[in-house]
């Protein structure tokens, strides 16, 4: 079985379409996925309603899409720009598109597998802390049940391994493959070097996968990223898809939101 394992849409259509050609050519089986399906970017509305089409068969909630159903006006730990693409966002989306993102919980175990999902961290999934390295990978390995947990929030991908035992290497060590950012802006939009980075499970280890962001990277690679966890092979694989980032850029600014968030796609950062 092959499982897509996709992260931080952000209501970028054109992005999650590319992605969901790719793990059509993959022969994806079933779609998992770990939050923040609107926010930032223009087309809130389609995305609902292309994850509705995918049928997640687990998923989770982010912190936009929870504050997008919160009604709450502070928004306290957003910048400037993500407060007004979330008070946008909520006047696009109807009560049945609320509804649909109010149902995802905040952490999963995906049904007949050893998978965690979580947006941001299992030992405190509601108050949105970040992974970034060893340190902050071990305090959710702490919570962590299930041999393998993917998470996302801070769109920017990192991996880390948990040893049975530490012999010769600390406990918790980085994988350093997973983080591979080679990014060629020259190339034209079906570039695709070093696109798949895959990581090979070892028994008795425990993993945590930031798998990074389909909608809007972070790791000055703007092509859409996702994962695929084949259970059978015993590989959790990244990718990196190129897709038409004027097209979304368009969409932001026709819709009257910040600038920044056009700029910011095409750059990934």
């Amino acid at each position: 079985m092959k499982y897509a394992v996709l992260s931080d849409i952000h209501a970028n259509s054109d992005a999650f379409a590319a992605v969901l050609q790719r793990c059509a050519g993959l022969g994806v089986d079933k779609y998992l996925f770990l939050g923040d399906l609107v926010g930032y970017n223009a087309d809130p509305v389609r995305c609902v309603a292309m994850a509705r089409e995918v049928g997640f068969l687990a998923s989770v909630r982010g912190n936009h899409d929870e504050f997008t159903i919160s009604g709450n006006t502070e928004l306290a730990g957003f910048n400037a720009n993500a407060t007004l693409a979330i008070q946008w966002t909520r006047q696009q989306l109807s009560e049945d598109d609320l509804d649909y993102l109010d149902a995802m919980p905040l952490k999963a175990v995906v049904p007949g597998t050893a998978i965690s999902l979580v947006h941001a961290t299992l030992d405190s999934p509601d108050t949105w802390g970040y992974v970034f390295d060893s340190h902050h990978a071990v305090g959710n390995f702490t919570y962590q049940r299930t041999q393998i947990c993917f998470c996302g929030h801070s769109h920017v991908p990192v991996a880390f391994d948990k040893a049975p035992f530490a012999v010769g290497r600390r406990l918790v060590e980085p994988i350093a493959e997973w983080e591979n950012n080679f990014y060629y802006p020259e190339a034209d939009e079906n570039f695709s070097l070093s696109d798949e980075l895959p990581v090979k499970l070892e028994k008795g280890h425990k993993y945590l996968f930031n798998i990074g962001s389909i909608g809007q990277p972070r790791n000055s690679d703007p092509r859409a990223s996702f994962a695929v966890y084949d259970d059978e092979a015993q590989t959790v694989s990244r990718y990196r898809v190129p897709y038409n980032i004027a097209a979304a850029q368009e969409k932001i600014l026709a819709a009257g939101l910040p600038e920044r968030l056009a700029w910011r796609i095409g750059v990934g950062k």
